[in-house]
């Protein structure tokens, strides 16, 4: 099996109060712009999104489409403690490709290209390492090694695959971020470009 998880459990408190996973983006919540790309790809048989801060809010604003929304008890003690929760939740996939719940430009043209990576590689967009990433059965059994913030990063030795030609990977921290993104999207609707440019 071919799972999707999407990490959506950190606190954000480089955002401000209130999830950044539930602001408004094009008229959708942040997060659900992430869920949507996952899920309009075939490939993944089951997609988990794993929420922690603010978890009843986020479920209660964004629509999860085939996707599960579960959340992670210990979610305050890192991304390695929801990857690995979400990783279980899976129930022993084969791979899984990962994604952030903060990267709504991340499009499913992305996710579709990691849905047949090799284990162990992960995006980069001019250079700069992002999402998504593939897990593997060796990435998934050293899971156990990992803590903190750090994620999968430390178990990451596949290939670096350049996906700037599809989109820009940036993801959201601050509300700055949040605005990049926003008045990028709000340009390209204005020239004709669509609602999602790759910039």
């Amino acid at each position: 099996m071919i799972g999707g998880l999407i990490l959506a459990g950190g606190e954000g408190s480089r955002f401000g109060p209130e999830s950044k996973l539930v602001q408004d983006l094009a008229g959708r919540p942040l997060l659900e712009h992430a869920v949507t790309a996952m899920c309009a790809v075939p490939e993944l048989e089951r997609i988990v999104v794993v929420l922690g801060a603010q978890a009843e809010l986020v479920q209660a604003r964004v629509h999860f489409d085939r996707a599960e929304p579960l959340v992670c008890e210990h979610w305050s003690r890192g991304m390695s403690e929801t990857l690995r929760f979400g990783v279980q939740a899976l129930g022993g996939p084969g791979r899984v490709v990962v994604t952030l719940g903060d990267s709504p430009t991340v499009t499913a043209s992305v996710v579709k290209r990691f849905a047949s990576a090799p284990p162990g590689s992960r995006a980069t967009y001019a250079g700069r390492p992002g999402h998504p990433a593939v897990l593997g059965p060796i990435q998934i059994e050293r899971l156990g090694s990992v803590t903190g913030d750090t994620g999968a990063r430390a178990l990451l030795d596949g290939p670096a695959i350049e996906c700037s030609d599809l989109c820009s990977g940036l993801d959201v921290d601050t509300p700055a971020d949040l605005k990049r993104i926003r008045d990028a999207w709000t340009a390209s609707a204005v020239s004709g470009g669509g609602s999602r440019p790759r910039h």
